[in-house]
């Protein structure tokens, strides 16, 4: 078929191994420079006993496993998550400007937490992070509603501009929360985004979630890559378009959902990673989907050390990071792919 000869011709294999070899290995030795760098810096050498020899008596070995393990795992997590679901929103959408924060998703589980925090304090993690994906499922109903609306129906800069507003709307109703239940100071760092407050029992409750959705976005990621191409080809090619996009949307919501839960409304990372990965690899989503995961969760870590290195002993939010890269490759897309946006 010319489809897949086309996917075939413009995707890069060889491409792909080389990013998942490298930035595999990128990530492990980011995690323990992670873990090396904070408020007291630790010695590598350190790190590696900590991990594999060790010894409660040692302060320095009870800060690595307790504190700064956990932060580093949820930085790979995290941001395999973020990259991953604005792959497959961008996939199924074909809007290159698609990423859970700019299309509300991020607002709307936040409001949810927020709403969580005010009014069921003693409510259990497990539970927090079912009631995240309501609130992320909530928004995206309002927006593609909003969007739907308008005359000439869904397009790209339209899902854009409800979403900017959906997310204008649940932003300031989860401030008002805070500010009437005196949940400002609580809830401000997380608001910004941070992984400082990550321990092993949220990782224990959230990884099977977000390992489990990653792993559902590579067995659709054929089927991607087909809607990917336009939902007339789709349909011509036989593919059952609207439960692909119940898959790929109930995917979307594990994912942005449950990073939300446990960092806060971290936003851009899904716009500028599946770019970065689409640039290596092509338009296949087989590799973009994984390469995505990776590029990430690479990404998030060397956002959490840069952090903590710019005004030590203090911490720099990490979506402040994200904003200040995010906001230009926002703007450039958006002038590149201008023509795609009537």
């Amino acid at each position: 078929m010319e489809i897949e000869k086309h996917i075939k011709r413009s995707s890069r294999s060889w491409a792909a191994i080389l990013v998942l070899v490298v930035g595999l290995s990128a990530i492990l030795f980011s995690i323990a420079l992670s873990i090396s760098v904070g408020a007291a810096d630790i010695r590598l050498t350190t790190v590696w006993d900590a991990v594999f020899h060790y010894d409660s008596r040692q302060t320095a070995h009870a800060i690595i496993r307790d504190l700064r393990l956990p932060r580093s795992l949820a930085d790979v997590l995290v941001g395999a998550s973020f990259a991953v679901a604005g792959a497959i929103m961008q996939g199924m959408t074909r809007n290159p400007l698609a990423d859970a924060g700019l299309l509300g998703l991020n607002a709307g589980s936040t409001l949810m937490v927020a709403i969580c925090f005010a009014f069921f304090p003693g409510l259990s993690y497990q539970s927090l992070i079912i009631w995240s994906f309501f609130g992320a499922a909530a928004a995206a109903g309002m927006v593609y509603g909003v969007s739907a609306l308008s005359r000439g129906g869904v397009t790209p800069i339209r899902l854009v501009l409800a979403g900017a507003a959906v997310s204008a709307l649940f932003t300031s109703l989860s401030e008002g929360i805070a500010i009437h239940f005196q949940l400002s100071q609580e809830l401000a760092f997380w608001y910004a985004g941070g992984v400082a407050g990550v321990k092993w029992s949220q990782l224990k409750l959230l990884a099977p979630w977000i390992v489990a959705a990653l792993v559902a976005a590579l067995l659709l990621s054929r089927s991607i890559t087909i809607l990917s191409f336009g939902e007339e080809v789709a349909t011509g090619l036989g593919q059952k378009t609207k439960i692909v996009k119940l898959m790929g949307a109930m995917i979307v919501l594990v994912l942005a959902g449950g990073a939300v839960s446990a960092v806060g409304p971290i936003g851009f990372v899904g716009l500028i990673v599946p770019h970065l990965a689409r640039f290596f690899v092509g338009v296949d989503y087989r590799l973009v989907i994984p390469c995505s995961a990776v590029l990430g969760s690479l990404l998030m870590l060397w956002a959490d050390i840069g952090a903590r290195m710019i005004h030590p002993p203090y911490e720099t939010p990490i979506g402040v990071l994200f904003a200040l890269i995010g906001v230009p490759f926002f703007l450039y897309v958006s002038r590149k792919r201008k023509g795609e946006f009537a």
